[in-house]
């Protein structure tokens, strides 16, 4: 397969990834009217929290299901599809509920089943990526240029649509998960070639000789090498989290900074428009000089700045900070993808990525639970020094099996 081709295909996964990323994102900005519109019971971040803790309990039940799945059956383009639609229905259907009657309960349990699905098409969508030619750390910058960019993207239009209604982000999102079904059927489905080897040259496994779920399950029990990236993984998926809950109610409370959804979106977007566009060039950086520095001293810096906008006196300082965490996430993030693929078979990627998504939305999740309860708890304050001191403590524990590591695995493969 000629490089053209994985060029080509490179872009259409990242706008698949891109588009799921959006789908979510556009919900953060309004979830504080949004619950209110679908019945939440209290107002306050309590519900918001439990609103976007749904889906993201869906994303940890499934990511490896869906992984092992497209190992086990050497598909991935079909579940794509499949996750991506069955995520747009539901978004579309959510607005429906409060009219035929059902509380928010309900909403909460479609939300379970929404993200049962798109956590399918996202983290396939990056383990498609993985399969291939061009650097991982390439490949894992691309698929970060994504997250990033959908995220910048969605909390900015996302903040918008909810001003003028706060269903318009879940409609929106529904037709953009649809979408990235349509673009998703059009790649080329690599798993086989790159099963095969990164050169082509070996015969492309048939059914016989593909592991089945249960023995991609036990190798990745036995690598314990995987639980590094994971744990970082999990801490800067647990920051974004945060700032999605926390850092929406904190820049729109009257009392600290009192912005409207649209801009909050936009303050959010000052974090994630340089989260995205450095993660291409940071990705080709840990292929040059390896994942260690990347991974550890970024940490350290992101952990710093996160807490650091807690404690900004004034708006301007707490945006100019939140552009800082945008750099130092994107420092961060493709390095440690990457090395989730530097670790594994390209028989083991499905598992290996739908696992790091299981770490990562453990960590979404965490953040949603860990900033609502502190919040509520203590203060806003409060809450960004504990996750600003997660971020620093993960580096600092971590930094010997890092280097162990990257000592074994040197420079990205190319």
């Amino acid at each position: 397969m000629s490089d053209v081709a994985h060029r080509s295909d490179r872009r259409r996964l990242a706008v698949v990834v891109w588009a799921v990323l959006v789908s979510q994102v556009f919900l953060y900005p309004g979830v504080p009217t949004l619950v209110d519109a679908l019945g939440a019971p209290s107002a306050g971040i309590d519900a918001g929290m439990w609103f976007l803790v749904a889906e993201f309990a869906a994303f940890v039940a499934f990511a490896g299901v869906w992984g092992a799945m497209s190992d086990a059956t050497g598909r991935r383009v079909a579940l794509v599809v499949v996750g991506a639609v069955g995520g747009g229905l539901t978004y579309l259907a959510v607005p429906a509920l409060p009219g035929l009657g059902v509380g928010f309960g309900g909403v909460l349990l479609l939300r379970v089943v929404g993200g049962a699905f798109t956590i399918g098409a996202f983290s396939l969508g990056i383990t498609m990526l993985m399969d291939l030619r061009g650097g991982h750390g390439r490949n894992m910058g691309a698929a970060g240029i994504a997250i990033g960019f959908g995220a910048a993207v969605g909390s900015v239009v996302g903040g918008r649509l909810a001003d003028a209604d706060p269903f318009y982000p879940l409609y929106a999102g529904g037709a953009v998960l649809l979408g990235a079904a349509l673009l998703a059927s059009t790649v080329s489905d690599r798993t086989e070639a790159a099963t095969a080897g990164a050169g082509g040259a070996a015969a492309a496994p048939t059914d016989a000789d593909r592991p089945g779920f249960r023995e991609i399950a036990r190798r990745m029990r036995a690598m314990p090498g995987l639980l590094v990236p994971f744990a970082f993984g999990f801490i800067d998926r647990l920051t974004a989290g945060f700032f999605a809950l926390v850092g929406v109610y904190y820049f729109q409370d009257p009392a600290v900074f009192g912005l409207s959804a649209f801009g909050a979106g936009l303050t959010l977007a000052l974090f994630f428009l340089p989260f995205a566009l450095l993660q291409y060039p940071m990705g080709v950086l840990s292929d040059r000089i390896g994942r260690f520095y990347p991974v550890v001293v970024g940490s350290l810096a992101y952990g710093a700045v996160i807490a650091g906008v807690g404690l900004a006196p004034t708006y301007p300082v707490a945006a100019l900070l939140m552009v800082l965490v945008g750099v130092c996430g994107a420092l961060v993030a493709p390095a440690t993808m990457a090395l989730v693929t530097d670790l594994v078979a390209p028989s083991e990627r499905g598992a290996a990525m739908g696992l790091f998504n299981v770490f990562g939305s453990l960590g979404f999740l965490t953040g949603f639970l860990v900033g609502g309860t502190v919040t509520e708890g203590f203060d806003y304050l409060t809450a960004f020094l504990v996750v600003g001191g997660l971020e620093l403590a993960i580096a600092v524990l971590l930094f010997p099996a890092v280097r162990v590591i990257t000592a074994e695995t040197g420079p990205g493969p190319s």
